[in-house]
């Protein structure tokens, strides 16, 4: 692995200095925050199509006999009911329900998965993983030799669908397909996920592929508006989406439930796994805070760590994310609420700077897209 020290750079850094794109320090990789604009780009990905460099995300490939009962134990979906061809969402916790990280399973085959983590988390997940192996299992970390592209909005399958022969219609969400041809790059995964909450594809790629693709892409998705984004409109796209984001929504001391992600924990599923018990006794007790979303009803934009205050002034939150939604022209945010203060419609306070700016908690997702009848 690249040295921790030297800041990383994805396959399509020759791209990014050819066309002078100027690049951030993310988590340790040098990439783009915007290419054209922010708001620009969230529109694109909202309207038509965006395509997004998450080369840096980390890549696991478990593999073996006893890979299904690994999984199973380590996470907390259930991966039995996995069949081949299918992605699947899941968390991995500690043992006190707090989360190691939030990451996306693929099966490719009965005894072998992929696995997608964040890639701020690569390191620390993977020796996680190997300090819970058991049984037949074998454990590689591939994340140097795959790069990642994310095509998203909702002319994504028009796009795509020009460079390849397979009937795209045919995956659908949280499904993906193996060995595909994309225009004359072979061997690319093609899989119907992505983190901006429009229909979209990420395509998995080896890394002396990933910027011929990226390049094919963008080539044949002109005429359809299709716009190379950066991590400042995928921050934005998440956030209206109420998508949560490792490090504010989820960390060590948030727990899923805690999130509103109980859907991926299976407590009923036929195992025991790392986390169970304390986030059953979560359930039984009662979650004490919970991610909200609000509005700001005053004037001001929030951001991660601002207080948040009833209207007698007691302090009940904080704010994890916020922004200026370009969808709705609102600032909106999600934040992590004492439960007695988190009712919709229920009237709040965010400090931001000096001043207390009236919010409302509200409903999320905060945009939610029409979905196609496939």
């Amino acid at each position: 692995m690249t040295s921790t020290n030297k800041i990383k750079q994805t396959p399509l850094v020759d791209y990014y200095k050819r066309n002078k794109i100027k690049l951030t320090d993310f988590g340790g990789w040098a990439l783009p925050i915007q290419f054209t604009g922010i708001i620009e780009e969230h529109k694109a990905v909202r309207n038509e199509a965006g395509l997004f460099d998450v080369s840096h995300m980390g890549e696991f490939f478990v593999e073996g006999n006893d890979a299904e009962s690994y999984l199973n134990w380590l996470l907390t979906n259930d991966v039995t009911k996995m069949e081949v061809g299918q992605s699947q969402y899941h968390f991995m916790c500690y043992s006190n329900g707090g989360t190691v990280d939030d990451l996306i399973i693929s099966k490719l085959a009965t005894t072998n998965f992929l696995v997608t983590v964040n890639a701020s988390n690569t390191e620390k997940d993977f020796n996680w993983m190997k300090e819970n192996l058991f049984g037949d299992v074998i454990l590689k970390n591939k994340s140097d030799a795959i790069g990642l592209i994310a095509l998203q909005g909702p002319s994504a399958e028009r796009i795509l669908q020009k460079l390849t022969k397979i009937d795209l219609n045919d995956i659908k969400a949280f499904h993906f397909k193996q060995n595909i041809s994309v225009g004359e790059i072979e061997d690319i995964l093609v899989s119907r996920t992505g983190y901006t909450g429009e229909d979209g594809f990420e395509l998995y790629v080896a890394v002396d592929k990933t910027e011929k693709l990226w390049e094919s892409l963008l080539a044949v998705g002109k005429e359809a508006g299709l716009k190379p984004c950066g991590l400042g409109s995928r921050d934005t796209l998440r956030l209206e989406s109420a998508l949560s984001l490792y490090g504010h929504e989820l960390s060590s001391e948030i727990s899923p439930l805690q999130a509103n992600s109980g859907f991926a924990v299976k407590m009923n599923k036929n195992c025991d796994f790392i986390g169970k018990k304390d986030l059953k006794e979560q359930l039984e007790i009662g979650i004490k805070q919970k991610i909200k979303g609000f509005e700001l009803v005053g004037k001001g934009i929030p951001r991660s760590g601002c207080k948040v205050y009833d209207n007698l002034g007691k302090e009940i939150g904080v704010v994890t994310s916020g922004t200026k939604s370009p969808t709705l022209n609102k600032s909106i945010g999600l934040a992590l609420l004492n439960t007695d203060y988190s009712d919709l419609n229920g009237e709040i306070y965010i400090e931001i700077r000096t001043k207390f700016v009236e919010a409302v908690v509200v409903k999320i997702p905060f945009y939610k897209r029409n979905k196609k009848t496939k």
